[in-house]
């Protein structure tokens, strides 16, 4: 196999001749003895673009029990998304999970009355949404950037593609509200539902059930991209499994 990168510290150009004993220039690796594939795809310059070593980061060494628990994880939600898109009724008020749905209603809550309750009554009402987005957010972006972990990042972002489908559902009721809120009333009972008020607000009431089955459309699509985004990591990281 010729390695158009240094598989170990990405180092380009590498020989042309990459028979033994022919070494990287940077870091002295015998590129014969190395037994794993290109961690990651190239440019056309022949090394890995920054945004792809950032996304797809492998550690050198990746401990076996710490691969096979983050491979039984991924199996767990991939199954369990299954569940979630069976489950899912956008029309009838269903997301999909009751228990997602719970996780994130006291960041919903948080998001009204904690964060965003200082801008103004409209984006205090909005804010429910941006809270319960914020949390899968902030801890994805916080796994990504600090903890150098793909994995863990991908998980979350599939959190924000159930919370979009969540908020989808909101989204969908606003026309016709039937949703039970949190004081126990509906819509049509109460001025407690955001998204209607948010749609009213905005003059697109009457275009709420569109939008509302668009973004579950949208949500269904970050929890897959997820799903992939952390199975690519598992597989780059079954080269680095410390034996």
């Amino acid at each position: 196999m010729a390695y158009a990168a240094c598989p170990k510290c990405r180092h380009s150009p590498l020989p042309e001749d990459q028979a033994f004993p022919a070494l990287c220039p940077a870091c002295g690796l015998v590129l014969a003895k190395y037994g794993a594939r290109p961690l990651a795809p190239v440019n056309e310059a022949g090394g890995p673009t920054r945004l792809e070593t950032f996304i797809f980061h492998v550690p050198e060494k990746v401990p076996k029990w710490s691969w096979q628990g983050r491979a039984l994880a991924l199996a767990v939600v991939a199954l369990w998304t299954v569940w979630i898109w069976i489950d899912m009724d956008i029309r009838n008020g269903k997301a999909g999970s009751t228990f997602l749905h719970m996780v994130l209603l006291p960041f919903h809550e948080a998001g009204h009355y904690a964060i965003f309750r200082w801008f103004g009554q409209f984006i205090m009402t909005l804010g429910g949404t941006l809270g319960q987005h914020l949390m899968p957010i902030v801890v994805g972006v916080s796994l990504l950037v600090r903890n150098r972990d793909p994995f863990g990042a991908a998980l979350f972002f599939w959190l924000l593609g159930f919370s979009t489908v969540d908020m989808a559902v909101y989204m969908y009721d606003a026309f016709d509200p039937k949703l039970r809120l949190l004081g126990g009333a509906t819509g049509q009972e109460s001025d407690g539902h955001d998204w209607q008020n948010t749609f009213g607000d905005l003059g697109l009431l009457r275009r709420a059930r569109g939008i509302g089955l668009f973004f579950s459309v949208v949500g269904v699509g970050i929890m897959l991209t997820c799903l992939a985004w952390a199975t690519t990591v598992l597989r780059l990281q079954r080269e680095r499994i410390a034996h």
